[in-house]
């Protein structure tokens, strides 16, 4: 009777540790989740389409995505890795910029929202959206010539 019982224990045991490792999914693909999100309004800045630049810096651009989509940026906006936006190591938040792709002239005004780790190889990191406007997202880095249009009143 003894024995009996504890092949019947084990086997119970064996039992709810097997059913407590299901086959279900316990998260989906990231790629899935942000492959049917359609791309948000821009902010408009056509104000600033022909304005005067109150500084201008050439150099790399790279394109941030995924990893930090839906977190909060330095500005405190949320991250949306299809709008228009950037970082910069020294820019205040809320400066406007217009980030030309010197290989191919397209350009794109954004404002500044995010903060960049200082990297001497590289000015400025853009979202998605800014990389796809400028058709740079299959380099994965380009040369830009940024052009300030209006400084930013946010936090430094």
């Amino acid at each position: 009777m003894n024995k009996k019982v504890t092949i019947t224990t084990i086997i119970l045991l064996a039992f709810i540790l097997l059913t407590g490792c299901g086959s279900a999914p316990r998260f989906t693909s990231r790629e899935s989740r942000f492959e049917k999100r359609t791309p948000p309004s821009p902010e408009n800045l056509d104000q600033y389409k022909n304005a005067e630049p109150l500084e201008t810096v050439t150099g790399v651009a790279s394109f941030y995505a995924d990893q930090y989509d839906g977190k909060i940026t330095y500005g405190g906006d949320v991250y949306d890795m299809y709008g228009l936006s950037a970082a910069h190591p020294t820019y205040q938040m809320g400066t406007v910029i217009r980030v030309t792709n010197l290989y191919n002239d397209k350009s794109v005004v954004i404002r500044i929202n995010d903060k960049m780790p200082f990297r001497p190889d590289r000015i400025i990191d853009l979202s998605l959206g800014c990389a796809q406007e400028l058709d740079m997202v299959n380099v994965g880095i380009q040369e830009v010539k940024v052009e300030v249009l209006e400084w930013g009143q946010g936090r430094k």
